[in-house]
């Protein structure tokens, strides 16, 4: 079996472990995550964090994003646009959205799109990760795309990478291609993991 086609076999099993979850072990998943997060001092303070709208049994942002607008941060959702370019659309809970051409659904009317660089977090959705902050995701590139720029960078910079991910899609290793955009930490139902730590795998916060 090729690499593309173990990639695409390994995509097909963690999406069927995902969609598995039962409704109990989805809630306990996000309160997880979010204690995850807490840890993380930018989820706390920075001013623009990105996320994305949880589709075919992606761990729920659901308990993450309601603290944001207490304490005053905003919220952005992806939009696919012309050339499948990714930009981000600020999104509060209970405004209309309408499905991409993925079915996924985006801020209806969005009054602003942000590019990339003016983010200062984002949650990135992935399919499978690595210590090292390599990831796994869907197949489409939209994220590898938009970020590129960061790998021009010195590391960790604006805007923060953060992997989100049930810690089963954790894999020992994930080959690395020339235009994967590595992430900084990754947040799990379990820990936070620093990328950047030192030493080979990584160390997680517990």
């Amino acid at each position: 079996m090729d690499a593309n086609a173990q990639r695409r076999e390994l995509r097909r099993q963690l999406a069927e472990q995902r969609r598995a979850l039962t409704p109990p072990q989805r809630i306990a998943a996000a309160q997880g995550l979010r204690r995850s997060l807490e840890q993380l001092p930018e989820y706390l303070t920075d001013a623009r964090v990105a996320g994305y709208w949880a589709c075919d049994g992606e761990l729920p942002l659901n308990l993450v994003i309601p603290p944001l607008a207490t304490r005053g941060q905003q919220f952005l959702l992806p939009v696919i646009g012309p050339n499948r370019q990714l930009r981000f659309a600020p999104w509060q809970s209970g405004e209309d959205v309408q499905p991409n051409r993925h079915g996924i659904p985006e801020p209806a009317a969005p009054s602003e799109l942000l590019e990339p660089f003016q983010l200062d977090l984002v949650l990135v959705p992935l399919m499978a990760f690595d210590r090292r902050g390599n990831r796994l995701g869907t197949g489409g590139g939209y994220y590898d795309r938009a970020f590129a720029f960061l790998n021009e960078q010195v590391r960790p910079t604006e805007p923060l990478l953060v992997g989100i991910a049930y810690a089963f899609q954790e894999l020992p290793e994930i080959a690395e291609e020339p235009w994967d955009v590595p992430l900084d930490f990754i947040a799990t139902d379990r820990e936070l993991i620093d990328c950047h730590a030192n030493g080979e795998d990584g160390e997680a916060h517990a």
